[in-house]
């Protein structure tokens, strides 16, 4: 007779496994070399109005679907006014205001941002939201919205 382990302990044990040393699978993506990720159209210093509307480009690397494992491919994401570096790099981007994920492979957005002045990034993602190795990251700009 099979018996099913219910999915409370298989989440419990794929979380211990994560948080145990030398069990990570972050950041293990190899970044295709040269890969870059940039704005289109949207550049540091420039004054934007609401709605915002951000294309984000891609060059050396697909963009592909969240879950799909394709090499040479991620998807991207787009980080408001915080930064990601050191460990966050070799774990899976956070979802919120600050870090928007575009899982379904869009390589635009449209949105509202308080008035003031705000920090962009564009990172790629694996398949898992975890940047690549080395990170395929554009360069952090800041924008005035009016």
């Amino acid at each position: 007779m099979r018996r099913l382990v219910p999915a409370s302990s298989l989440a419990f044990a794929f979380a211990l496994a994560c948080a145990l040393p030398g069990s990570a699978v972050a950041g293990e993506t190899p970044a295709p070399e040269g890969a870059e990720v940039y704005f289109i159209g949207v550049s540091d210093g420039d004054t934007l109005k609401n709605p915002v509307t951000i294309r984000f480009g891609a060059r050396g690397i697909g963009v592909a679907p969240a879950g799909v494992d394709k090499e040479k491919t991620g998807h991207h994401h787009l980080i408001i006014d915080e930064t990601i570096e050191g460990a966050e790099l070799d774990e899976p981007i956070p979802a919120d205001d600050n870090h928007r994920h575009f899982g379904g492979g869009q390589t635009e957005v449209t949105l509202e941002l308080p008035p003031g002045s705000h920090t962009l990034q564009l990172v790629m993602g694996d398949m898992n939201h975890i940047p690549h190795a080395p990170p395929v990251m554009s360069e952090r700009i800041t924008v005035t919205v009016e």
